[in-house]
């Protein structure tokens, strides 16, 4: 078994304070898959020159590049003051074993999800973080089960793939390892990896939206 936690926390006592003030209606979302060595957030509802300004004006910032501009999204990658950085949403939160699934923030909060290895790691971590003055909502909890037998359609080798980048933390931000790296541990090629990936995902959706349609 383990536990899914979504928390609550503050701008204030984490990070980018001073970002949510200036650009109020923005939403970020941390983006795990473009460097493994600091963070990149996309930035949304705002223009360019506005989160510029604002990022210009945080403390916590020492400074940003623009990675990629489309119609409604921009995405940044930030380099922060030591000690003023993304880690402070879940510094010393996952020391038992856990891991960061999702990170959000608007309106001068941050909103996260984790995965712990049971409760009582959840519980010891945000005891961590309150010690620590962060303002923390704890918003859901949901226990996730282990199955014996698992009814999809998942071919062996798209159950490995996936088993894999779990054990090795693709799915986790920032990712642990890279596709490429995943697919030389499993020994086959990028692109086998990457339809494995695909083909899994369709199998997914397609099991969890067929009862739904068939209703």
């Amino acid at each position: 078994m383990s536990t899914i936690a979504e928390l609550r926390l503050s701008a204030a006592d984490t990070t980018l304070e001073t970002t949510f003030e200036h650009v109020p209606d923005a939403t970020f979302e941390l983006e795990s898959s473009v460097s493994k060595s600091r963070p990149s957030l996309w930035v949304s509802d705002v223009d360019r020159k506005r989160v510029e300004g604002a990022f210009d004006a945080d403390p916590a910032v020492v400074s940003t590049e623009l990675l990629v501009e489309t119609d409604d999204r921009l995405l940044f990658d930030v380099r922060f003051t030591d000690g003023k950085g993304i880690d402070r949403l879940y510094d010393g939160l996952l020391v038992d074993g856990g891991s960061l699934l999702e990170a959000w923030g608007a309106s001068g909060w941050w909103q996260i999800k984790t995965r712990f290895p049971d409760r009582d790691a959840l519980c010891n971590g945000y005891d961590r973080l309150v010690e620590q003055g962060v303002d923390a909502d704890l918003r859901r909890v949901t226990d996730v089960h282990g199955q014996s037998e698992v009814d999809t359609r998942l071919t062996p080798e798209q159950r490995e793939a996936l088993e894999a980048a779990l054990e090795y933390g693709y799915f986790e931000i920032p990712r642990r390892i890279s596709m490429e790296e995943l697919a030389e541990e499993l020994g086959i090629s990028h692109q086998a990896l990457s339809e494995r990936f695909r083909r899994a995902y369709e199998t997914l959706v397609n099991d969890e939206l067929e009862p739904a349609n068939r209703t």
